[in-house]
């Protein structure tokens, strides 16, 4: 096991049509690297229980952690990350909300995303379109690593995306963010206002939506950085 500077523990938020077994090749990356990892299991029930579940994650960490989002996740972490424990955000292919604002306020002005097909059933629980989900989500990965997420995608309470962020913790901690340049749930033009209004420090890859899991060595590097400079407050 590698010795590590700053901090150690690392938190792991997986966004909507997804749960945490994503973040497997991250995982094994930075605990070989020496860093404490633990993987949240978001309900996608409501943005409250998302930051709930997010939040007692955090809870049991023994000091200061980077808290890390992947997609509809970096909502979660905006909220969650004003915890004690949260010492820097890593945004992932991620929205990145301001206080006040909602998931899908975001949208407004940019580019729209034919590829990446939800379907709503009468609950108002959405999943990505059967037979679409590969290209739309995961064109990168392997056929077997994208069957097995698209039958792994866990449907999201659509009203999430309606409900408003209290207070954006980008605000007052240091944030990184990583674009995959070939995402197709998001215009890029979309990722860089984001990240460049958090004032996030910004690494671009190849890559697709599921870039935490198709480049988790670009990831794992990012938020390697942000371990060794959040506490200095580096963005």
């Amino acid at each position: 096991m590698s010795t590590i500077e700053g901090i150690k523990n690392v938190v792991l938020v997986h966004g909507a049509f997804a749960d945490g077994s994503g973040w497997r090749n991250v995982y094994e990356e930075l605990t070989s690297r020496g860093y404490r990892v633990s993987i949240v299991q978001n309900p996608l029930t409501s943005f409250a229980d998302d930051v709930a579940a997010t939040t007692r994650v955090l809870d049991a960490q023994d000091g200061p952690t980077i808290l890390v989002g992947h997609s509809w996740g970096g909502t979660v972490v905006t909220e969650a990350g004003n915890h004690k424990n949260a010492a820097g955000l890593v945004y992932v292919a991620a929205l990145i909300p301001d206080s006040g604002q909602t998931s899908g306020e975001q949208y407004e002005g940019f580019a729209g995303t034919p590829e990446f097909v939800i379907d709503i059933a009468e609950d108002g629980f959405g999943q990505l379109r059967r037979g679409t989900f590969a290209n739309g989500f995961a064109a990168d990965a392997s056929e077997a690593d994208a069957a097995f997420l698209e039958a792994a995608q866990v449907p999201v309470n659509m009203a999430v995306f309606g409900e408003p962020v209290t207070e954006a913790a980008w605000h007052v901690k240091p944030s990184w963010a990583v674009i995959a340049t070939e995402d197709k749930a998001f215009d890029q033009a979309m990722l860089q206002f984001m990240a460049q209004r958090a004032n996030a420090r910004i690494t671009t890859t190849p890559g697709s939506h599921a870039v935490y899991m198709t480049r988790a060595d670009v990831v794992s590097d990012v938020i390697a950085m942000a371990a060794q400079n959040a506490l200095f407050g580096a963005a």
